[in-house]
């Protein structure tokens, strides 16, 4: 499995290039990996706690911090959708060249619907995919995931939000096709983490075909 890597630091402020398959935090589950942990005992760094989350099959930019201090202040950014998110993903069929999906999820701890925004762009389509840039411009949890899918755009690989019709496609890399790109908070600082070694490949794959 692919190894988290430091992208940079900002004081307390650690920025982490987290691999799909690795949880933000320590669970019960002993057998998980986990960026604290690896925080702590790749670069001593202890007692961080995430600012915000990131879905375990999620690859991509995440913020840790052991200050609690900077943790409660940026995690109101995040609570307050002051902080610009940017995401790639790769999804099932054609896509147009951009559109904005405005639809309510529920909310299960809140037990409600809450307003649900997303934008994105085409950047590349293939024969049986496409390639996007995507803004949450809200912060429902599996909000990206849900509003492809309810698109017609199931995410390639996506095992709970799964597509409607399963097409082809070549040089599947075994794991969810989302990515966390791009972070920008609202003092001006921007991180970004690479796309993920895996699904770079595949769109190399797919550029050749």
């Amino acid at each position: 499995m692919n190894a988290p890597h430091l992208l940079a630091r900002d004081s307390d402020l650690y920025v982490i290039h987290k691999p799909a398959g690795w949880v933000v935090h320590p669970t019960q589950d002993a057998s998980m990996n986990d960026l604290v942990s690896w925080l702590e005992s790749a670069h001593g760094v202890a007692g961080a706690s995430p600012v915000h989350r990131l879905d375990r099959e999620t690859s991509g930019v995440v913020l840790l911090s052991p200050s609690a201090e900077l943790r409660a202040e940026l995690g109101r950014f995040f609570a307050d959708e002051q902080v610009k998110k940017e995401y790639r993903a790769l999804v099932y069929g054609p896509t147009p060249a951009a559109k904005t999906l405005d639809k309510d999820l529920y909310d299960r701890r809140r037990k409600k619907a809450l307003k649900a925004v997303t934008r994105f762009e085409t950047l590349e389509r293939f024969v049986s995919c496409s390639y996007l840039r995507v803004w949450p411009e809200t912060g429902r949890k599996h909000q990206i995931r849900q509003h492809l899918q309810q698109a017609g755009h199931a995410i390639v690989g996506e095992q709970r939000y799964r597509p409607k019709k399963f097409l082809r496609v070549p040089g599947y890399v075994g794991r969810l096709w989302l990515h966390a790109h791009r972070l920008e908070l609202p003092d001006g600082r921007v991180f970004e983490a690479p796309l993920a070694e895996e699904l770079q490949g595949q769109l190399e794959l797919l550029r050749s075909l």
